[in-house]
């Protein structure tokens, strides 16, 4: 397969040989390039042969010698330089199966590509993957990857993924382990299904594997009010939630002391759903599993503090505003602000319960633009309204329902200013003024 050029960046290795856009490249020492993982193996030697399908149509071939770790500075037209792999599981719990009619096309694709679960960090099941490109993952040894276990039972996960190749996972990453790669795993806690003993059994058998599996997020299932004709499923409740913190704080104790790590994280929302104290921040060691939202709260807390102990006189150079947040974190959000709220102007949180997935849906990342109109409208919002970056599409200024952010503000009639989920960076967009 040849890979077109869309680009050359400036002062590349690329552009000192003499590449430019529309050229293609069609092997690196004689391989065949499949895809995004075959380029960066192989462009990592100190010497390459790079054939090349020029834009006029000739086969030229280019000799370089570079560092291993340099990189060529091309830019493909197909980042992965190849088709997404899409998912072949039909799971219980699907979350794009449970989107609303008015969700964008974009939304409903699933992809499952363990290509993505190296270079994005998404997770993966591996139940599309053949023997053969199998091996190719051994060969090439990406690391880390991040595997969707749900539950090391072959008959449960089987049941949960809806593929009858679910239960060969063990198999699959005790032979990850012994070529070397690392990885991430996580379980979706489906009430009923995979709690108790089976979990119980999950965290044992993966926990086996460490250190190459690095360490286990569980994560409560996200049920959306859009479950018509779907197999029933048991929303996780505040006892639900206790009884998952107490078995993982268990699971934790024994492996701190037999491995040295506490391995295995509850995600945030148990603690909101069951009113349970955080753990402090040492004990999610270096928050590996922080974008599956395991120790986010706490990571943001303790930055916010910090920034307010490091810089105090910023207090005084807070505006009267208001930030918008998921139903979860609110409370998180609010207790910071009752800080500033002692000692400067008025900061309102406004918790946006969401109409467009359902109210059981609580978390930040998942509020629309609507439904952020609908709690804000004709509320007094101050100077400007602050929002959590992860509320909007990824590189855009628009939301999961389309709306685009340059709507909601002429709406709201004040400057929306986006904040990365970071508690420094909301500390300080407390303080300044925002020019649009």
């Amino acid at each position: 397969m040849n890979h077109t050029i869309i680009r050359v960046l400036p002062g590349s290795i690329a552009e000192e040989i003499g590449l430019e856009r529309g050229d293609a490249l069609v092997s690196i020492n004689g391989q065949p390039i499949v895809d995004r993982i075959d380029y960066e193996y192989f462009i990592a030697e100190d010497a390459l042969v790079l054939q090349i399908l020029t834009k006029d149509g000739q086969q030229v071939e280019v000799e370089i010698e570079k560092d291993p770790e340099e990189h060529m500075g091309l830019v493909f037209e197909n980042e992965l330089m190849d088709h997404m792999h899409k998912c072949a599981n039909h799971c219980l719990f699907c979350f794009v199966d449970q989107l609303p009619e008015a969700a964008r096309d974009s939304l409903h694709f699933k992809d499952d590509d363990w290509r993505l679960s190296f270079l994005m960090g998404n997770y993966i099941t591996l139940t599309n993957v053949t023997e053969r490109e199998f091996e190719r993952i051994l060969a090439r040894r990406p690391s880390p990857m991040f595997i969707s276990v749900h539950a090391t039972d072959p008959a449960v996960r089987c049941h949960m993924l809806g593929h009858r190749q679910g239960g060969k996972l063990m198999d699959r990453l005790c032979r990850m382990a012994q070529a070397g790669i690392y990885f991430h795993t996580q379980v979706v806690f489906c009430p009923g299904i995979n709690d108790a003993a089976v979990l119980d059994r999950t965290i044992d058998e993966l926990s086996a594997l460490y250190p190459h599996c690095a360490s286990l997020a569980v994560v409560p299932v996200g049920l959306t009010g859009h479950r018509e004709g779907l197999t029933p499923l048991q929303p996780v409740g505040a006892m639900e939630a206790e009884a998952l913190i107490l078995q993982v704080a268990a699971w934790q104790e024994k492996l701190l002391s037999k491995l040295g790590t506490r391995f295995v994280f509850a995600a945030d929302e148990f603690y909101t759903k069951a009113d349970h104290p955080l753990p402090p921040g040492e004990a999610y060691e270096g928050y590996p599993q922080i974008e599956n939202g395991v120790g986010l709260v706490r990571q943001f807390q303790d930055e916010f503090r910090e920034a307010l102990a490091a810089h105090p006189e910023g207090i005084r150079q807070i505006c009267a505003c208001s930030v918008v947040t998921g139903c979860s974190a609110a409370p998180y959000i609010a207790e910071l602000c009752d800080i500033i709220n002692s000692k400067a102007a008025a900061v309102r949180v406004f918790p946006v319960v969401n109409r467009f997935f359902g109210p059981s849906v609580t978390v930040a990342g998942l509020v629309t633009g609507q439904d952020i109109l609908h709690t804000l409208k004709g509320a007094q919002l101050g100077e400007k309204v602050l929002l959590p970056r992860c509320m909007l599409r990824s590189g855009e200024s628009v939301f999961l329902d389309d709306t685009p952010l340059a709507d909601l503000q002429a709406a709201l009639q004040v400057p929306v200013e986006v904040v990365d989920v970071d508690g420094a960076a909301f500390f300080s967009a407390l303080q300044r003024k925002t020019v649009l």
